[in-house]
């Protein structure tokens, strides 16, 4: 993942509300699995372990997050561990082929919350956070990003 994907996904955890945030968890597992796919088909295992490794630490969270009190987490608990098992064979023996089966399952599940996630009138989770205002200043193509009220009270507040 590069470092403007990284931002991206940190500026949108920001702003993000409950729903959001599993999407966004979703899209960080499908970019990881983008970028294992890259580095197996360049032979580079070290970065395809580690990319593999980073899909499942998503999916871990997604599943450590469900409160399955609820009826659809039980089936959804069910879809991450199979994921999480299929992307340790993928990585224990070196077989890119299962990153597609998983991204089939999990691709369907971002879709499924995108739209859950426009519906869910929840303010962001995380409070406090610094505005960020984005617009084309000094030049005509260049997009450039204004981080307002650099104080040091920001982030979560406990």
């Amino acid at each position: 993942m590069t470092s403007e994907i990284k931002k991206q996904f940190t500026f949108r955890v920001s702003q993000a509300n409950p729903t959001e945030m599993v999407v966004i968890l979703y899209e960080m597992t499908l970019q990881y699995l983008s970028d294992a796919k890259e580095a197996a088909d360049g032979e580079e295992r070290e970065e395809y372990r580690e990319n593999v490794r980073r899909a499942r630490n998503c999916i871990g969270e997604l599943l450590h997050s469900l409160h399955l009190e609820y009826e659809p987490a039980r089936a959804l608990r069910q879809l991450y561990l199979y994921c999480i098992r299929r992307l340790s064979q993928a990585e224990a023996g070196w077989r890119p082929e299962l990153l597609g089966e998983v991204q089939s399952i999990i691709t369907p599940l971002r879709d499924a919350y995108r739209q859950i996630a426009l519906q869910n009138p929840a303010g962001p989770v995380m409070q406090n956070t610094q505005a960020v205002y984005a617009g084309l200043t000094y030049g005509r193509n260049t997009l450039t990003e204004n981080m307002a009220d650099q104080s040091m009270n920001r982030g979560m507040l406990v």
